[in-house]
């Protein structure tokens, strides 16, 4: 019998062997995943991780320190390797922004699958450009995290709706982030907001 299904190989950065070895046990049913080896960091992998020619490298962004930050992008040079986050504690927005997807430690198995897939399918264009936010766009921003619709945005700002609506695509894209409350956790996170702000 001929599995026409694609196998894909990933590497896991991983430096925890607890919550590799619930990872691993948690994919390992679908087959069309495989973890390939699992490392506890990737600034001393480097060249070992590069052989194994994954197809998915998911790393925990806390691994990182701020001496090793360019391993990721050494580890990708001139490759289009989806680049997830496995993530267990605080990591900053901004430092998710360069990853495809973030698998968080309270997804079940079928929404870590969803995400690998999502990842894979996704183009590193439809990745969040690292743009600053315009003072107009946060104003935006800050309207959607208070639970405003697009009508009355416009209204309040005086601009159209379709305005409003070209504005809310560029936070997506800059952002990475789609959902409304998505956007109003960033919001509170970069501190546009209050908690007593949102309804």
């Amino acid at each position: 019998m001929v599995n026409n299904k694609k196998h894909y190989r990933i590497i896991l950065i991983e430096p925890s062997a607890m919550i590799a070895a619930g990872f691993q046990e948690l994919i390992k049913i679908h087959r069309e995943f495989e973890i390939a080896t699992v490392v506890a960091d990737c600034y001393h992998y480097t060249e070992r991780i590069r052989s194994l020619q994954p197809d998915i490298i998911i790393i925990n962004p806390s691994v990182i320190d701020y001496q090793h930050k360019t391993c990721t992008d050494h580890l990708l040079a001139g490759a289009d390797i989806p680049l997830i986050a496995l993530v267990y504690q605080y990591i900053k927005p901004e430092d998710l922004k360069r990853y495809r997807a973030v698998i968080d430690i309270g997804d079940d198995r079928e929404k870590i699958i969803k995400k690998l897939y999502q990842a894979i399918e996704s183009s590193p264009t439809e990745q969040p450009d690292g743009n600053e936010l315009s003072e107009r766009e946060k104003e935006i921003l800050i309207s959607v995290a208070k639970g405003m619709i697009n009508k009355e945005i416009a209204d309040q700002h005086h601009i159209s709706i379709h305005t409003v609506i070209t504005h809310r695509k560029n936070i997506t894209r800059k952002t990475g982030i789609k959902s409304v409350s998505g956007l109003t956790v960033y919001a509170l996170l970069n501190n546009l907001i209050s908690m007593n702000e949102v309804e």
